[in-house]
């Protein structure tokens, strides 16, 4: 008897923990902490609610292509019927089995502008190329052409230098012996 008298104050005491645990919620009441109402959590992991004057716009999805293979190598084409627009394909041939990544992306800008993106992703990183990209300026101004002809000239010396079999870039160290002075 006095087994099953503890047994049924162990339940009993698991059932008053796992109660005094459970977390405690008054959802639309004011919080103790505060006058403000306490929001119920999301339950859903959908898209997000627009404000109360907002409708949110569902876009279709029209394709949505995936194909990933055994050895590591896959493609992805995506399409909204918002012109949304995502294609990329991928291996790893890279170093250590690195992912070598290509593809390419469309949109529409909010201010009405047609946003084309083509890019590789490989061991020398991501190498977007887009019309809309922004490009370094100019070089300011034009390299004279006596510069040109100082880096022809120290080019052909090292080429002069190389083919003779000097391999040293050292510079001759000055004397240690000087004249008198006049």
């Amino acid at each position: 008897m006095s087994d099953l008298f503890m047994s049924l104050q162990v339940i009993l005491a698991c059932v008053a923990a796992v109660a005094v645990a459970a977390p405690q919620y008054s959802y639309g009441f004011p919080s103790a902490e505060s006058s403000e109402e306490v929001a119920a959590p999301q339950t859903s992991y959908g898209a997000p609610r627009a404000a109360s004057s907002e409708e949110v716009e569902f876009v279709p999805i029209l394709r949505d292509d995936r194909v990933h293979e055994e050895d590591g190598t896959y493609n992805f084409d995506f399409e909204a019927a918002n012109g949304i627009r995502f294609s990329q394909a991928g291996s790893p041939d890279g170093d250590e089995d690195a992912v070598i990544k290509a593809g390419e992306y469309s949109y529409t800008a909010p201010d009405g502008t047609e946003v084309h993106v083509k890019y590789v992703a490989n061991e020398n990183g991501f190498q977007p190329q887009s019309d809309v990209l922004p490009v370094a300026p100019a070089f300011p101004h034009p390299i004279p052409q006596f510069v040109l002809d100082q880096i022809a000239f120290a080019a052909k010396e090292d080429a002069a230098r190389a083919r003779a079999g000097d391999d040293s870039d050292e510079v001759a160290a000055p004397s240690t012996f000087y004249g008198r002075p006049n």
